[in-house]
């Protein structure tokens, strides 16, 4: 006789409130030199770090979309604020994740336009594509410092 085990879908309540704050220290970039390893290393390891977050808030259905608007938006902030140090906050209010990375520096992401071609530039858009699709939107605080974007938390399905 064989045995197959079953997993038991568990209902999980969203409730509001902080799901992740981090802060990593990075090395001062100059010029258009390249992040040191260990602070490109850091984006990895916040990704992961949020992938679980959401994993033990029962928020498993936005992990992909999360990681990756984690991902482009550490990364940005590392290559272009200049900055030696970045936050990372999640907060869950009233069915919407927010998700926010600041860097402290002045100035303010913006949507490029890149051709077939380019090997870099595109980090936003998928953003904006990610928050459109999830019914969310994004953008930046009043002096930029801080990269902002919102997705909606949809209800499970029994």
């Amino acid at each position: 006789m064989t045995m197959t085990a079953v997993r038991t879908p568990r209902a999980v309540l969203h409730r509001d409130g902080e799901v992740m704050y981090e802060r990593i220290e990075i090395a001062s970039r100059v010029g258009d030199g390249q992040p040191r390893p260990q602070d490109a290393i850091r984006v990895g390891g916040m990704r992961r770090i949020a992938a679980a977050r959401l994993r033990c808030c029962g928020l498993d259905t936005l992990i992909d979309e999360v990681m990756l608007i984690v991902s482009e938006l550490l990364t940005n902030a590392v290559l272009h604020s200049g900055t030696r140090q970045i936050t990372l906050s999640l907060r869950l209010e009233h069915g919407v994740l927010h998700i926010a990375v600041a860097d402290g520096m002045p100035g303010s992401a913006r949507l490029k336009h890149v051709d077939g071609d380019a090997e870099s530039g595109r980090g936003l858009a998928l953003v904006d594509a990610l928050v459109q699709e999830n019914g969310g939107r994004w953008g930046t605080s009043d002096n930029g410092s801080e990269t902002w974007c919102s997705l909606v938390v949809l209800p499970e399905q029994p």
